[in-house]
């Protein structure tokens, strides 16, 4: 682990509002897009018999998380090996399908990742509006009785298929797009999809999800690309500040807390570097407190509980990290592989691998484990939670968990 040698002043920082109630789950990571559930009631142990209300068959195939906002579910999925991309609305109460829009029609969708798919970019909702993305494939928009209101096409080379997700600010739908061959964030009228700016960048490929953050009273958009992640007004698209590294093909979304954010540098050799916040311009040299490169995920995004950061890396080593500094508290090996965001609900942090299986501990200075649970299927999907309510989704299915 390296420390930087410098102090710095700490900056007020916090998550600029969500954009739903607290008993909804309106984005990738839930309503402050920090894996933070609200509410109680959540159950600890499950299985294919035990507390599933309904499970319902989506098809074709996609990894995107579903979202939850008021009694309706929004997902996206690829039917025909990925030809036609959808948007699929499930009622939360019953789990029937109630709305089921394609939304881009390709004839060639490309190959993708053995872990992707051509669907996995999470929606977002906001009032009568889910918004789509599915990469250099397209971007959309469908109001929530069905209607597809608007779509557009990106122009990058997405290589390994779609990643990133979308996040909104104010009239704002705002994309980041590190391809193959440019590299750019866009900011997307909400109403049309029209392009209201384009910031280009330099670096490799990535796959993240912007975090949207206000740092001593000024509103930052935080992107991670690749080589680089930069923070820019999210109003315009100008750049506030930026740290160098050495990565590509991010997926992890930065966690903010403690007057720092917290970044992983993505492949070949991952780094996890935690950034205080506050600089303007190259802050490479002055406000990177502490970096280390061990155990760090490739794609599960980290966890900040308190004065404590949860990493899993992606063969399963589970490392909890004083967040301040960066000293390892403690590691266990969980086995498996693994992609989803773990997720803290009701003083628990629930963490799923892709065969089906979830850990369920109990956070704190040393391991704790309460329960493993067991479905059938693949996934790579991170789970929502709201009201007391588990939503998880499976190569197959989409599942509602709870105490029955």
């Amino acid at each position: 682990m390296t420390r930087s040698l410098g102090s710095v002043a700490i900056a007020a920082v916090f998550l600029l509002p969500g954009l739903a109630t607290a008993a909804d789950w309106p984005e990738f990571r839930g309503p402050q897009a920090q894996g933070h559930a609200t509410g109680s009631g959540y159950p600890l142990t499950w299985s294919e018999t035990e507390h599933v209300a309904w499970k319902t068959a989506i098809p074709g195939l996609g990894w995107s998380s579903p979202v939850v906002v008021g009694k309706q579910i929004w997902l996206t999925t690829g039917v025909d090996e990925g030809k036609s991309l959808r948007a699929v609305c499930v009622d939360r109460d019953s789990g029937a399908v109630l709305h089921d829009v394609e939304v881009i029609r390709l004839d060639d969708p490309g190959k993708i990742h053995r872990k992707n798919s051509h669907a996995s970019p999470t929606p977002i909702v906001e009032g009568d509006r889910v918004y789509v993305h599915f990469g250099a494939h397209g971007t959309g928009c469908v109001s929530t009785d069905g209607k597809l209101l608007w779509s557009t096409k990106l122009e990058y080379e997405h290589r390994h298929g779609p990643g990133g997700s979308p996040v909104l600010y104010h009239d704002l739908l705002i994309v980041s797009c590190d391809g193959t061959d440019v590299q750019y964030v866009v900011a997307l009228d909400k109403r049309t999809g029209k392009e209201r700016w384009k910031s280009s960048r330099e670096g490799r490929m990535a796959y993240s999800t912007p975090l949207l953050i206000n740092v001593d009273g000024q509103d930052q958009l935080v992107s991670t690309g690749g080589d680089a992640v930069i923070a820019y007004e999210p109003a315009t698209g100008n750049e506030i500040w930026r740290v160098r590294y050495d990565g590509y093909s991010l997926v992890p979304r930065p966690v903010v807390g403690h007057g720092m954010i917290y970044v992983c540098t993505g492949y070949d050799h991952p780094w996890l570097y935690a950034i205080r916040l506050g600089g303007k311009g190259d802050v490479t040299d002055t406000h990177v407190a502490w970096k280390l490169d061990d155990n760090v995920p490739l794609n599960p995004s980290p966890l900040l509980v308190g004065d404590q950061l949860y990493l899993v890396s992606d063969k399963g080593i589970l490392t909890c990290r004083d967040a301040r500094s960066g000293d390892e508290l403690w590691r266990q090996r969980l086995g498996g592989n693994y992609s989803a965001a773990p997720v803290l609900a009701e003083g628990r942090i629930y963490i799923g691998d892709e065969d089906g299986k979830t850990f369920v501990l109990a956070p704190g200075v040393e391991y704790q484990e309460l329960a493993i649970n067991q479905l059938d299927g693949r996934t790579l999907a991170t789970p929502a939670f709201v009201d007391g309510v588990i939503y998880l989704r499976s190569d197959t299915h989409l599942y509602r968990i709870e105490n029955r």
